[in-house]
């Protein structure tokens, strides 16, 4: 993958419930599972160095999709799932957040025991990655955040995290092994983040170690710098709204989920007796494991498949949640056992909810969805940081407390 562009985050405090972590855990590994089985453990982590699929993958698995903790939840999940099977997935993930940032080259150490890569390159390579995003791109941010993600195969990506204390925003740095020659010649696969203030970029081209090439740099513009990255410009307010959605791509999603339809289609009788619900939210998931780069262009859409934490759009519908989880944990086992017919059943919904974006027209438009979906928040079991979703007189569902 080519470099694929800049995100700006905003600094979100709080925690993550208990009751969510675990199903973004449970659904996070067959999801990566399937990614590995149809396409590869190179394709997965060539996806983690798109800070576009990154943030959509967050947003289908719960997390708030304009948030800064959507790094360190989706980092921590994949590291609690993924390790315990490391050595029949074939993939390893190293270091995390703050503390466990500094393990980071020993775990690799461990890694290359393992598997006979050598581990010092990899540490060095760790290493140098960190140096490179904290010291010779000296952009404001202060990395807090660093993790490793390896195959037994050799190929890794690198998620890291830096803090703008004045601003307040955090930026996301992708690496991806493919792309590198050089530590120290244009080694990112992108860099997240909105451009506020001078770069000093030492690892660009043009800052060959010459001082005149130095001072040069030092007087660039950001958008000079880092030029031809297009922007993810993610927002700071709490929400989503309109404008972070393709509506055209999100109606013909809900339009597939509608019962009538999915019945006209014989690739999907494998799926016979989900709900409309579950299939919007199985389609959207779909989408996440099967879908190329340009479809990760808004990825505040795939909040549709979850809600979030912070009921914004709507809260968590745990009924939902649980029964995707259970459908594509259940097809990957099949598929293990070489037997894709319903893991294939899953691929197909992404594809023809593509099929029917071609000539679709939303019917409804973003507001009327959004309130459907917290109008019926209760009857899927809705939860957030306020409490359950709980239906009264029939108007949007307020909240009950509860554990």
């Amino acid at each position: 993958m080519k470099k694929s562009g800049n995100a700006d985050l905003a600094l979100m405090g709080g925690t993550i419930p208990s009751w969510l972590f675990a199903r973004m855990k449970q659904l996070a590994l067959p999801m990566v599972e399937a990614i590995v089985l149809q396409n590869g453990k190179e394709d997965f982590l060539a996806r983690l160095s798109n800070p576009f699929w990154f943030q959509s993958f967050a947003s289908v698995i719960g997390m708030d999709w304009n948030s800064s903790g959507a790094t360190t939840a989706v980092m921590s999940a994949l590291k609690q799932t993924i390790n315990p099977v490391s050595k029949e997935l074939g993939l390893y993930v190293c270091g995390g957040k703050g503390k466990e940032s500094l393990k980071t080259p020993q775990e690799l150490v461990e890694v290359g025991n393992k598997t006979g890569l050598n581990g010092n390159d990899l540490s060095r390579a760790s290493k140098l990655s960190a140096k490179v995003d904290n010291t010779a791109v000296q952009d404001g941010f202060n990395l807090y955040l660093h993790s490793f993600i390896i195959s037994d195969e050799g190929h890794w990506s690198v998620i890291q995290q830096g803090m703008h204390t004045k601003t307040k925003r955090a930026r996301r740095y992708h690496w991806h092994s493919e792309n590198i020659q050089s530590f120290v010649e244009e080694p990112h696969t992108a860099i997240c983040g909105l451009n506020e203030e001078t770069i000093i970029n030492l690892v660009d081209k043009r800052a060959r170690p010459t001082q005149q090439s130095i001072l040069d740099i030092a007087k660039e513009q950001p958008d000079k710098i880092l030029k031809e990255l297009p922007h993810l410009l993610v927002p700071s307010y709490c929400d989503v709204k309109a404008k972070d959605i393709d509506i055209k791509r999100l109606g013909s999603i809900l339009w597939l989920a509608q019962e009538a339809q999915t019945t006209k289609f014989e690739d999907l009788l494998l799926l016979k007796g989900l709900g409309p619900r579950t299939l919007q939210s199985l389609t959207l998931v779909s989408e996440v494991i099967n879908g190329t780069p340009s479809r990760f262009r808004d990825p505040a859409r795939f909040s549709f498949a979850h809600g979030a934490k912070n009921a914004k759009p709507f809260p968590i519908p745990l009924e939902v949640y649980d029964e995707t989880i259970t459908t594509l944990k259940s097809a990957v086992e099949i598929a293990k056992i070489n037997r894709t017919d319903k893991l294939r059943a899953i691929e197909k919904l992404s594809k023809l909810a593509q099929l029917a974006e071609a000539n679709f027209e939303p019917s409804q438009n973003f507001d009327a969805i959004v309130k459907k979906e917290n109008k019926d928040s209760h009857k899927y079991g809705g939860r957030s940081l306020h409490g359950f979703s709980k239906a009264i007189n029939n108007q949007l569902n307020l909240f009950d407390s509860g554990e």
